[in-house]
């Protein structure tokens, strides 16, 4: 809140627990993934702030697909909702990929509440509330199983506490829909599966690999194999927010140091899986369900397209 009043962007205090780039402070925008965490009264929660741009739709879809929940953010402005609900839009975009990259559970956020027209207006909400659950409903999501929040990031409405700015609004605040969600059976029996979500150089430490525990454990002085290049070397130590760990289990978005491994040896894709339990290998091919968002034509049959 101090260095965001020093630069007079004291209402982007919330978005600054996450802008950690430079870049990204004076835009005012996401550009990259950035990984937080906050405690709630029942959960300890790991925020992936996931750019909503669509310059930078690529970094967006790396922080979904580690997601156990999506809180969508919806602008709530005349124009901005419109903006983001027409055909090419971005509340559209990233609802379809959530769901695409499965992540089940969703609670949206109707943002910017404190300037619409009027401010604060239940009319506006309910518009949105009506039209957003429609398009949410032919993607694959139970709308009536998703919670609604009123909310001005802005302001501070309905962020932790409850408004009077919203007093016709009965439901839970962001913080109380968070305590909401289901947590997901972590399959922590099976054979360690870490894709690595980036790789860093550190100072004095070396190679640190970085990823969600998608199944497994991973523990200091596993040998673990990367995949598809077969690379395999011991894991010195595991860490979650900068704090030491004895274990990581599914769910966790750890970093993990691994003992004679340069930077250049492994890149974000790989697998890290345990070399003595069934370690991913690579596949000669698969079966893939794609989905096409955006296309510009029509697709039917003898449609050859180029992946890139």
């Amino acid at each position: 809140e101090k260095e965001a009043a020093e630069m007079n962007k004291r209402s982007f205090k919330y978005a600054w627990v996450l802008d950690k780039l430079k870049a990204e402070r004076e835009r005012g925008i996401t550009i990259d993934i950035a990984l937080r965490k906050f405690e709630t009264t029942k959960y300890s929660c790991t925020v992936i702030d996931a750019p909503g741009h669509r310059d930078f739709i690529k970094n967006m879809i790396t922080g979904t697909s580690q997601a156990d929940c999506a809180v969508l953010i919806i602008d709530s402005t005349t124009g901005g909702f419109e903006a983001g609900i027409s055909k090419d839009g971005q509340t559209r975009e990233h609802a379809l990929l959530a769901f695409t990259l499965g992540v089940r559970q969703m609670i949206c956020c109707c943002n910017k509440m404190d300037a619409t027209t009027p401010k604060y207006s239940k009319s506006r909400f309910e518009e949105i509330v009506k039209e957003v659950g429609s398009y949410l409903k032919k993607v694959g999501y139970n709308p009536d199983k998703i919670p609604f929040v009123p909310i001005s990031g802005f302001e501070g409405d309905n962020m932790i506490e409850r408004s009077t700015n919203l007093d016709w609004y009965k439901g839970p605040t962001l913080l109380e829909a968070l305590d909401q969600v289901n947590e997901p059976k972590r399959p922590s029996d099976k054979p360690l599966r870490l894709p690595l979500q980036d790789v860093y150089k550190i100072g004095g430490i070396g190679t640190v690999p970085v990823g969600r525990v998608e199944t497994g454990v991973i523990k200091p002085g596993m040998l673990v194999t990367f995949g598809p290049t077969g690379l395999t070397t011991e894991v010195k130590s595991v860490e979650m927010h900068h704090e030491s760990m004895l274990e990581a289990l599914p769910g966790d978005n750890v970093g993990f140091n691994v003992k004679n491994v340069a930077v250049k040896d492994i890149k974000r894709g790989y697998v890290a899986s345990n070399a003595k339990d069934d370690p991913a290998k690579e596949a000669a091919n698969f079966v893939a369900q794609v989905i096409i968002m955006n296309h510009p034509g029509q697709i039917g049959n003898g449609y050859a397209p180029v992946l890139d």
